[in-house]
């Protein structure tokens, strides 16, 4: 902990030295020369961006495939990435980092996904309900429309293909999980909630929204009686995080654990996916686990 805030604190005071320098470096580009440059904090914005974009930009995610999204570091060169964007797409209050960085050196074009999504709480995952997603990819179009108007039409024709995609995935969960015997999902940590509002789950966290906090031992007595009373069957870990604490639990109660990705980004196994692949591959994880009909 003390080197992590350490690490932290001399990456905001290597931000603010090189602010000023990097303020000066680069600038937009020349959208009727040259592709756009976007970059977007994690993969869910990257996915949407690209979508969007299409073969009019190049879409650069901050967070590298298998690393955690919500406790990255930003080096120089990233930071000068920031700088030189024509769009960021980012969420604030999700990454530290990138707030900082964006507050201090972002472009004129800036998405907040938090704003456009409109997040509920604390609760950053808003991607996990399609239709939240569906409207930052909006969000998306109209800030790639303002900055390349010469290729507006292919942004909007874009955006309807992709907004298209995601309501076919919502109306799969809605009907898919319309009739499940059980109907509370037990995972890692609290990356599910707005999956749960929207298609009528109870979703409960072994950990809290970070990944890597550590439940108390009156939370964990509190989920095994949960899990006896409702009968659940499978315990949830995820991709990025550790199955520890998952592992645990469902091998003191004997029941099964499953992977349940809260696409926060890739991993080497799941490298050729994407974001609809993966929902889908959640939602036939969720089907068996919950014994929905």
């Amino acid at each position: 902990m003390i080197v992590m805030t350490v690490r932290r604190v001399a990456a905001l005071v290597l931000l603010a030295v090189a602010g000023p320098v990097l303020a000066g470096c680069g600038g937009p580009t020349d959208a009727a020369g040259g592709r756009l440059r976007v970059l977007t904090s994690f993969y869910p914005l990257q996915y949407v961006s690209a979508r969007v974009a299409g073969d009019h930009a190049d879409v650069t995610n901050l967070t590298q495939p298998g690393k955690e999204p919500h406790d990255i570091e930003l080096t120089v060169q990233q930071t000068k990435a920031v700088v030189d964007a024509d769009v960021v797409v980012y969420e604030k209050g999700f990454q530290a980092a990138v707030d900082q960085a964006v507050s201090q050196n972002g472009p004129r074009h800036v998405v907040d996904a938090a704003d456009s999504a409109g997040l509920s709480g604390d609760d950053p995952h808003f991607w996990q309900d399609p239709t939240r997603l569906s409207r930052v990819a909006s969000a998306v179009e109209r800030a790639l429309a303002d900055v390349d108007p010469k290729h507006a039409a292919d942004y909007r024709r874009n955006l309807a293909g992709l907004r298209s995609d995601l309501a076919a995935l919502d109306r799969s969960y809605r009907t898919a999980l319309s009739r499940c015997r059980i109907t509370t999902v037990v995972v890692s940590h609290d990356a599910f909630g707005y999956l749960g509002r929207r298609y009528g789950l109870r979703v409960v966290g072994i950990n809290g929204l970070s990944p890597d906090a550590e439940p108390s031992p009156a939370h964990v007595r509190r989920l095994q009686d949960l899990i006896r009373r409702d009968g659940i069957t499978t315990v949830f870990s995820e991709q990025l995080a550790s199955h520890a604490f998952a592992d645990s639990l469902a091998g003191d109660l004997g029941i099964k654990t499953a992977v349940l990705d809260p696409i926060e980004g890739l991993s080497d196994a799941t490298a050729g996916q994407d974001y609809l692949s993966l929902m889908r591959s959640n939602l036939h994880t969720l089907r068996k686990a919950d014994d929905c009909s």
